[in-house]
């Protein structure tokens, strides 16, 4: 069998390279979220970090109830047609729980935050052990805000 000139191979593979590059990927969030199914909510995950897999990180995801999309259900996630097992892209997993679950570990995650700031507002304004109390005059007490602000972003030079 005679092989192939070296140019006209290159022609054709650059022929293909073409037909499967699309110019609007640029810029393309390619962490973007496929879809989920209704009562399920898809999160990427870290499954490794310069390489090397995080057991303990993924053992804890499963705890909480995290699970692999599979590919099959998305199989334009991956290459050669979706025969890998999971959707994984540089380092992270795709997973998936069910929405209920995520809604609740949002609302505790909210409370325990709102618990903290309360928490160190107390402090701030307590009046410590054996003091004299001069916190309590309202000009002592600490001023707090708790809003939310654009930051100025510099403009390139």
């Amino acid at each position: 069998m005679r092989e192939e000139d070296p140019r006209a191979a290159a022609a054709r593979r650059a022929a293909e390279i073409r037909a499967n590059q699309n110019p609007e990927d640029d810029g393309v969030d390619e962490f973007k979220l496929p879809p989920a199914p209704d009562g399920w909510t898809y999160e990427w995950k870290t499954k490794a970090v310069l390489g090397q897999v995080n057991h303990a990180h993924l053992t804890e995801l499963k705890r909480q109830g995290w699970d692999e999309v599979p590919t099959e259900r998305h199989p334009e996630e991956m290459p050669l047609g979706g025969a890998h097992p999971v959707i994984e892209r540089k380092g992270m997993i795709l997973m998936q729980r069910p929405t209920v679950i995520v809604e609740e570990a949002r609302m505790a995650q909210d409370r325990k935050a709102r618990s903290q700031v309360k928490f160190k507002e107390e402090q701030l304004n307590g009046t410590p052990e054996g003091g004299l109390g001069h916190r309590n005059h309202p000009q002592a007490k600490a001023k707090i805000s708790k809003g939310y602000e654009p930051i100025q972003v510099p403009k390139d030079a």
